[in-house]
């Protein structure tokens, strides 16, 4: 790997999700509502990884550039048309009024700048390190890249299937207030943030087949963190908690992270 160009790569990158944040924090000022940063997630991994593709010419192997890359954009546009649908017409997140909710007087558009845009611009640029990495990487495709992609497929599948499901019971009247204790909901309350750890470790072994991708171990160990105990399942477990009546013996007999055949009788849900 080209040190030196990958220094360049990195700074590069870092801007291209800056620019992305940035624009979508615009966005917010003019709508009034912050939601609107969970659809620029997405498209903050697919400038960074496009940049690093652009940038990572005549270094890394044309293959393992061309196909992490595509991997990450596939990944990032379903999500952010995803969160579009989903958010049309919808009123600010909870979890951003709460947040916003604690920024001094007269200083609620810094607060957001620096709490929602540029701390999540910093995070996916993080997260997409060993993206970054692979793309620099000389050697051709080997193993570990080719069980990675199998590895984002399923990640893929279990996010995509689980946010079909979970639209369709929503879309049914007859369900509000309900539990969504179906499809792949059956196995785990969340298929939606274990398939996006699956797809980061996927990509996490594309620069694993060098022994240097090992060092950005951290970035997919933070992004699994996040999805898991940080503002992914925590959060939402909680709102869900207060909302649904039902929610006590679904976790009780649902796996909180892994798929898992339910569980029988009482027991506290992992």
């Amino acid at each position: 790997m080209n040190g030196v160009a990958f220094a360049v790569n990195l700074a590069a990158t870092l801007a291209a999700a800056l620019a992305v944040l940035v624009a979508a924090f615009a966005v917010g000022l003019r709508t009034g509502r912050h939601r609107g940063v969970d659809i620029a997630w997405g498209l903050g991994f697919a400038a960074v990884a496009l940049d690093g593709y652009g940038l990572s010419a005549g270094h890394g192997d044309a293959g393992r550039r061309a196909l992490v890359t595509v991997l990450v954009v596939i990944w990032a546009v379903r999500l952010s048309a995803h969160i579009a649908r989903r958010s049309r017409g919808a009123p600010e997140d909870p979890r951003y009024a709460a947040m916003l909710a604690e920024a001094p007087a007269g200083g609620e558009r810094w607060y957001a700048l620096r709490k929602v845009y540029l701390l999540q611009a910093g995070i996916l640029w993080f997260v997409s390190l060993p993206v970054q990495a692979a793309q620099y990487l000389p050697d051709r495709l080997g193993p570990a890249a080719w069980a990675g992609t199998v590895l984002w497929a399923v990640g893929l599948f279990f996010e995509a299937v689980g946010d079909r499901q979970l639209a369709r019971f929503k879309a049914d009247p007859t369900n509000r207030g309900r539990v969504m204790d179906r499809g792949l909901w059956r196995y785990t309350r969340h298929p939606n943030y274990f398939g996006d750890a699956c797809v980061w470790w996927g990509l996490f072994l594309f620069a694993a087949q060098d022994p240097i991708g090992w060092a950005f171990l951290p970035s997919v160990l933070l992004m699994t963190w996040l999805l898991a105990y940080g503002s992914g399942k925590p959060l939402l477990e909680r709102q869900m908690r207060e909302s649904k009546p039902g929610w006590a013996a679904y976790a009780a007999r649902t796996s909180g992270f892994f798929p898992l055949p339910p569980r029988r009788g009482p027991s506290r849900a992992g």
